[in-house]
């Protein structure tokens, strides 16, 4: 019979010991899986930050930058513009040499014969 109840013992000692290293790798389980849900929840709100920083900046660029289009069209204005100033230039020194002629012939007019 001690046989039999040293047998039960060591039995109950295994299904103790088990039973307890079952117990402490549900409470890690537990532990770990608290913790991932607190890091997940977390990275979603960083995740859902920097969304609305990336809309706000998208935003800003649109407003402050102009597109590829918009340059094109205004460098052919200010081309248009060079253009015409060429041109009024260009023209200058013919309206010069009309206005100094002008003179001299009022000049030699005032200076009679």
């Amino acid at each position: 019979m001690t046989d039999f109840n040293s047998n039960i013992v060591f039995l109950i000692a295994v299904v103790s010991a088990v039973g307890g290293l079952w117990w402490r790798i549900e409470a890690a389980i537990k532990t770990a899986k608290s913790e991932a849900m607190t890091q997940a929840s977390a990275a979603s709100t960083a995740a859902a930050l920097a969304l609305a920083q990336l809309a706000e900046y998208k935003t800003h660029v649109a407003e402050t930058y102009i597109t590829k289009t918009g340059l094109r069209e205004f460098r052919d204005e200010v081309m248009t513009g060079v253009r015409d100033l060429k041109g009024s230039v260009s023209t200058l020194h013919e309206r010069m040499d009309r206005f100094i002629e002008g003179d001299k012939m009022v000049r030699r007019r005032n200076q009679g014969p």
